[in-house]
């Protein structure tokens, strides 16, 4: 197994080298240019407190298809009663925060590290990093943030501090990328929560000539406005899945 360190050249070797869980290197720094270089390449940091800095690029990968998105019928209703309202890029800093805090089932600690917190606030003040915050009386309950690189938008956390309120910032959040012409959703690594939505894991072959695709059109760069019409409110036709 050989795991690469990187030194002060922002460049990656190539994904394809990762060891069998994905761990491609180690070191390096998050500088923006380091940080959209990775994205670029298939590529994403992932480490805990006190641990060195760690880049993986898994094989399977899952991924969304925006045009693909499935959303269960409960989650609709819930969306139309006006339950939440949702917004983009009016509390990056907190939604990140709210993220790293959150506890999850299996995980002792957090890799949203205050290094990390850092980098990518400052990916969100050149416009290439967006937050997507979903609100319930006036308060912030759920949300999400991630990168967005040409037509593709990376997805680094979510949280919820009320039922429905992740799922209902993602929901709207990607029938929006569907509506800009996003062909790509990086989810990183399945769970229960995204196969609801209509996950699916790829090879990382697969994964990277997608990537590639994506990359070839524009970036929609800068603060972004989320449109809460019909459209995006309507459910996905067929079978639905269990909710959670």
């Amino acid at each position: 197994m050989t795991v690469f360190r990187l030194g002060r050249d922002p460049g990656f070797p190539d994904p394809a080298l990762a060891d069998p869980d994905g761990l491609l290197a180690v070191g390096g720094d998050l500088s923006p240019r380091r940080l959209l270089e990775a994205y670029a390449a298939g590529i994403f940091p992932w480490s805990s407190e006190g641990e060195p800095l760690l880049w993986w690029a898994p094989d399977p990968r899952t991924i969304v298809e925006p045009s693909r998105l499935h959303v269960p019928r409960s989650l609709a209703r819930t969306l139309r009663r006006g339950t939440f309202t949702v917004t983009a890029d009016r509390e990056f800093a907190k939604v990140m925060a709210r993220c790293g805090s959150k506890r999850r089932p299996g995980q002792r600690g957090t890799w949203i590290t205050r290094d990390m917190r850092a980098a990518y606030e400052r990916l969100h003040a050149l416009g290439l990093a967006h937050s997507v915050e979903a609100w319930k009386d006036g308060k912030l309950a759920g949300g999400l943030y991630g990168v967005s690189l040409g037509a593709a938008f990376f997805g680094e956390s979510m949280f919820a501090d009320a039922p429905d309120a992740s799922k209902a910032a993602f929901a709207v959040l990607v029938r929006n990328l569907d509506t800009w012409g996003f062909t790509l959703i990086d989810c990183q690594m399945k769970t229960a929560h995204l196969e609801r939505f209509g996950a699916v894991d790829v090879s990382r072959d697969e994964f990277t000539q997608r990537l590639r695709a994506a990359l070839r059109l524009p970036t929609r760069q800068g603060r972004w406005d989320l449109d809460t019409g019909r459209k995006t409110l309507e459910p996905t036709a067929g079978v639905e899945p269990a909710t959670c």
